[in-house]
């Protein structure tokens, strides 16, 4: 058995050695056109901004050790120009001395990656990307050398993102260029926004909802007529597939824009399969095909390959969609739906905002916990969840992609039995109050206003009455409340009687009290969800992306 397998990194790599273990006698050949076989591409940025200080430390593993270990012929600098199916052959160019040769195969893997995307602006050229372990060192040595002050990164995706804030950190002056009204439009506005204010505290300016008019010597112009300073541009507009090689051998390419695979990962070519960021992916939540740029399933779809063409009876999972992202001491994270993708899907959902504690508040450095949950109000299923915060995020992520993963429902949060010490946790963990607050809403008990209906309700005729304490209220509200402690609502009733009332607290404990009370007394009564919190963040989210 003879595999060719054009691309290394996550996927490729992979593939080849876990086909090494279930094949000692398989010929195994792996082409690379870069340097490097097999680097970490997630710490890019950090070897910029010397979290990551020595380049090796990026390189996992070498042509040299790669054979010595798994006996694989792994050829760098070696581009796959062409494949022919008939024959079952490819061309190679050595992109040393200039050669080409033939190579043929028995099973050929593509796992070519995805590459910047690219869109006409004058200038652009100019832009450098971070695809790479190369892209990295040029950059860090434009920076070593004190050549550049200031930096513009057009995009504001993971990448932009973590770039900005390791340029920040050496002291580069930087700005974020979005077209969209937010960074990292992965997220809903009102849960990102957090991120925005930690960015901006840190000396990085964002210009939002902001289009990049022509890349200048020194400068970027926006289509506003605002010029920013920019010795560095780099692009990070997003990226695509790098299938050419695919689409010119005749393989079919879907409509999310990669290689369309089966549930083995074969093309339409059964002795091609295709793995990583070039291939598509089904979506365990729509049923669609779509994208998803994630190192840990090109990990998985490549040892998945080498189990099919090592005869292994398996089939790759549709996907959930889990990433997370830190700067400056922040992180954000998400799986599944967010609020967004289910509206433009037209998937029928409820949300539910809280912001609970990352571990028991009398024990020194408790952090809040932002949470959004999305489930279906039919069955209560899980469809997504969103975190924000500086401590604890990625768990509670993970804990409800595990859910997401297993089918479970918003009421079973309230059930898992997760570990708890007040260094860790709460005897109430962030998952089980998403839980409980899911169930109250849920159930019904207590029916909530979101953030971004609230204006239309007021104008409708709906009383919104604040239940914080005096203090709360003075330090922040929200136009046109109605100031009512909740310890102090049952001496107020006759205010309420015969209104539509909306009550809101901080975070919407105060006020999920309040509604059930307030039902005790025949007022009818919904919780701003999320609280004042959740308002402020929303309400934060649009007038920055209006205003820039």
């Amino acid at each position: 058995m003879k595999v060719l397998i054009v691309g290394g990194v996550a996927g490729g790599m992979s593939a080849a050695t876990r086909l090494r273990r279930l094949k000692e006698d398989a010929e195994i050949i792996v082409f690379e056109q870069g340097p490097h076989v097999s680097y970490a591409n997630c710490g890019l940025p950090y070897h910029i901004g010397e979290v990551i200080e020595q380049e090796q430390s990026l390189l996992l593993q070498t042509p040299e050790s790669l054979h010595a270990r798994f006996n694989l012929d792994v050829r760098v600098n070696s581009r796959v120009t062409k494949i022919d199916r008939a024959t079952k052959q490819v061309t190679v160019s050595n992109l040393l001395d200039n050669t080409e040769y033939q190579e043929s195969y028995d099973q050929l893997v593509l796992s070519t990656g995805a590459k910047p995307r690219m869109v006409p602006i004058p200038g652009l050229e100019r832009a450098l990307v971070l695809r790479d372990v190369q892209d990295a060192v040029e950059i860090k040595a434009l920076v070593d050398n004190k050549q550049i002050k200031s930096a513009a990164i057009i995009g504001a995706g993971f990448i932009g993102v973590e770039l900005a804030e390791n340029l920040q950190h050496r002291g580069i002056k930087t700005t974020i260029v979005e077209f969209r009204g937010n960074i990292l439009p992965q997220f809903d506005p009102e849960m990102i926004e957090p991120m925005q204010k930690v960015l901006i505290k840190n000396g990085i300016e964002l210009a939002l909802s902001a289009e990049t008019e022509a890349v200048n010597e020194s400068t970027l112009t926006l289509k506003d007529g605002r010029v920013i300073d920019a010795d560095l541009v780099v692009a990070a507009i997003g990226v695509v597939a790098d299938h050419k090689l695919a689409v010119d051998a005749g393989l079919e390419i879907g409509d999310a824009g990669g290689i369309v695979v089966d549930d083995q990962m074969r093309t339409s070519d059964p002795n091609v399969f295709a793995v990583g960021d070039a291939a598509q992916k089904v979506s365990a939540l729509t049923g669609q095909d779509q994208m998803i740029w994630l190192a840990n399933l090109a990990n998985r779809h490549g040892r998945l390959v080498a189990d099919v063409i090592a005869g292994e009876t398996v089939a790759a999972r549709p996907s959930i969609g889990t990433g997370i992202i830190g700067a400056f001491g922040m992180a954000a994270a998400l799986t599944g739906l967010t609020e967004a993708l289910a509206k433009r899907m037209e998937i029928s959902h409820k949300v539910i905002h809280l912001h609970p504690g990352s571990h028991a508040g009398y024990y020194p450095g408790a952090e809040t916990v932002s949470l959004k949950v999305l489930f279906d109000p039919e069955t209560g299923k899980l469809l997504g969840a969103q975190g924000i915060g500086r401590d604890g995020v990625d768990k509670r992520i993970d804990v409800i992609a595990t859910a997401i993963y297993a089918g479970l429902t918003i009421d079973d949060l309230m059930n898992l039995e997760l570990s708890y010490a007040p260094a860790f946790g709460s005897a109430k963990d962030a998952i089980n109050q998403a839980g409980y607050v899911g169930n109250n809403n849920f159930t019904g008990k207590t029916e909530s206003v979101q953030f971004g209906d609230l204006a239309d309700k007021m104008a409708a005729g709906a009383l919104l009455v604040d239940v914080r304490s005096e203090s709360e209220n003075a330090a922040g509200h929200i136009p046109g409340s109605v100031l009512i402690p909740v310890d102090t609502l049952r001496q107020n009733l006759d205010q309420l009687t015969g209104k539509e009332v909306i009550v809101h607290c901080a975070v919407g404990q105060r006020g999920h009290t309040a509604v059930q009370l307030l039902k005790g007394h025949g007022i009818n009564a919904k919780n701003l969800d999320g609280g004042y919190t959740t308002w402020s963040q929303g309400m934060d989210a649009k007038n920055r992306a209006t205003s820039n």
